[in-house]
């Protein structure tokens, strides 16, 4: 009989394949596993002690209970017909049947395929025993078909409302993500194979840096994605030459240097997020909006929100747009002389920015000539996935959680956001930093992510309430100053930027806001996300947008017809402005003749941390 040769077989278990899973030295690994012990301990105080002084209050029970009432409303459908639910239990186990088959034959035949494989761009089975090893491979195809399966329950469960569907999406891919076996030591090859090797050194680091983590939180996980301690804000990032040449309770007013000798007439006013920090735009030289905008000949203004605490637990929206744009615009024309004004708002900042327009129109207040908005959204009809945490339970809930401190802690919003993107931002730093052991990388832009903001109460109860719950901005039902506003009264010419890859202001969205301005709109549409498709310096020669065409009719049959150019849009941002009022004069000093600096740029505010 003829000897098989299977020494190509994907699944072939040689001596040298076992061999690394082995412990070499059980003594070392012993003491190493009671180091872990131990560090677990100094977790677990890090964790309790907080609590046990009355310092946090565990707020899981809300959105537990949220996620059982919208799972029992999808059991409910698959369960009240025994077809269906046959029909879904059968659908698992023929998936099941279909890797045991595939395994068997792979153990005889390399060149078989996995029966599934995971989506393109997915990093978590890159390690070749996903693909050698019998056990792990198993693993791997097993939870994707399970994954898949409970995707497809959502998406096919007829009877559901849109944002009962969108939470269990979210609640599943939460799920999901959670216990893939990529995230936990012993289903995972290589977090296997390094602790066998360093005989569990990596999880004494990790458990450490899990414990240093819950500390720096005040109790709760407050988990590192960047090696923060190579940067400082003022020192590498938001490095733009200026001064503050106003100040308020709720905001900073930046102008920067001027770069050329001379500017256009109109200044240009930055009104960024308060969520996060307006660095996001001056991150360093190479990255830099204000840099580049401040080149092109801008006397370029940018409003540094305050991190609230207790005192600013009460200022709402219209606090914001008088004691923010109303004390920026104030600032512009008493160092500039000058009362037209361009301006820019970005995110939650560009929505502010657009009903203070419409309470301007109201008040007969024109020194904002043009505007542009960077990924916001004034209509929520198709609001991004945000919207999974808005309904009026979890407001209420959310409510209750900010009444004693008067503000939301800024770890729960950076959460929030971290889980939009969990298998990126979340569960990658999870196995790098507490199973592996190691410190991430530096990187600037999750040096911001991680550089988050308190929400004042009232502020962030009116954005949730008026805009993602009730869309009481676009529908003329919006209150501010004992005034209903209507975007129509804003006609004033409007720079609309969308990106294309974008899940908080998604392009559909910014795309139907467009129509309900009542002037002119140009709508821009860039590639890749929230972040990456804004910040997109032109020397960087990345991604690509879209433009042309009113904003009318089919998001889709616009985006068909629209006009492809390579690169960053920046460029065409600023032939626009110039289209608007070209005008040159000679450049500006930070503060003008009747403001005196109050310090050097980025100012106080934005280096408050939480």
């Amino acid at each position: 009989m003829a000897k098989v040769d299977d020494s190509n077989s994907s699944h072939t278990q040689g001596p040298a394949s076992v061999e690394q899973y082995l412990v070499k030295d059980p003594e070392r690994f012993a003491v190493n596993l009671a180091r872990v012990i131990e560090e677990a301990g100094k977790a677990a105080a890090a964790w309790a002690g907080p609590r046990e002084k009355g310092e946090v209050r565990d707020t899981m029970a809300e959105p537990v209970t949220d996620m059982v009432k919208t799972f029992s409303k999808l059991t409910e459908y698959w369960l009240s017909d025994p077809s269906r639910a046959l029909e879904a239990q059968t659908r698992l186990f023929s998936g099941y049947m279909n890797v045991w088959t595939n395994a068997m034959q792979r153990m005889g035949d390399a060149e078989i395929e996995d029966a599934v494989q995971p989506e393109k761009g997915d990093k978590r089975f890159q390690d070749p025993e996903w693909a050698k090893n019998a056990f792990f491979d198993f693993l791997k195809q097993t939870y994707l078909v399970t994954s898949k399966w409970a995707g497809d329950l959502v998406e096919h469960a007829d009877g559901l409302d849109e944002h009962t569907r969108h939470k269990a999406q979210f609640y599943v891919k939460q799920i999901t993500q959670a216990i893939s076996p990529s995230n936990f030591i012993l289903t995972n090859p290589e977090i296997f194979r390094e602790t066998i090797s360093s005989n569990g050194e990596n999880l004494v680091r990790g458990m450490r840096m899990l414990a240093e983590d819950i500390t720096a939180g005040g109790g709760d996980l407050k988990l590192r994605q960047a090696d923060y301690s190579r940067f400082e804000v003022g020192r590498n990032i938001a490095t733009t030459p200026g001064k503050v040449i106003a100040r308020s309770d709720l905001a900073e007013i930046i102008q920067y240097e001027p770069a050329t000798d001379t500017v256009l007439k109109r200044p240009l006013l930055i009104c960024p997020p308060w969520i996060n920090k307006f660095y996001i735009l001056d991150l360093n030289p190479a990255k830099s909006f204000i840099k580049w905008a401040v080149e092109q000949g801008h006397t370029v203004f940018v409003i540094s929100w305050v991190n609230p605490d207790e005192r600013h637990g009460r200022m709402d929206w219209e606090a914001y747009i008088r004691e923010g744009l109303g004390v920026a615009l104030d600032a512009i024309e008493d160092a500039t002389g000058e009362r037209e004004v361009n301006a820019i708002g970005y995110c939650v900042g560009g929505t502010l920015l657009a009903a203070a327009l419409a309470l301007m129109a109201k008040e007969g207040d024109e020194r904002i000539r043009s505007v542009t908005f960077f990924t916001t959204q004034v209509d929520f009809t198709f609001a991004g996935d945000l919207k999974v945490f808005v309904d009026n339970d979890q407001i209420t809930a959310l409510e209750r959680s900010m009444e004693g401190k008067g503000y939301l802690d800024g770890t729960k919003m950076a959460t929030a956001f971290n889980m939009l993107r969990s298998g990126d931002l979340i569960w990658p730093y999870v196995v790098n930093n507490y199973m592996r052991g190691k410190d991430p990388m530096p990187f600037d832009l999750l040096y911001w992510n991680a550089d988050s903001t308190r929400m004042s109460a009232a502020n962030h109860s009116f954005y949730l309430r008026n805009c993602y719950l009730e869309n009481n901005l676009t529908r003329g039902e919006m209150t501010l100053g004992g005034q209903k506003l209507s975007l129509a009264d804003v006609t004033v010419p409007v720079y609309n930027l969308a990106a294309r890859e974008d899940h908080i202001a998604p392009a559909r969205s910014v795309f139907l806001g467009s129509s309900y301005f009542g002037g002119a709109v140009d709508y821009v549409m860039a590639g890749s996300g929230h972040i990456a498709g804004v910040v997109n310096h032109p020397s960087q020669n990345k991604y690509q947008f879209w433009s042309g065409g009113k904003p009318e009719g089919d998001f889709d049959t616009w985006v068909a017809k629209a006009t492809e150019t390579a690169g960053s849009w920046w460029p065409h941002w600023q032939a626009w402005i110039e289209r608007q009022d070209g005008t040159k004069v000679a450049a500006r000093k930070p503060g003008g003749k009747r403001l005196n600096a109050l310090g050097d740029a980025p100012g106080e505010y934005v280096r408050v941390r939480v």
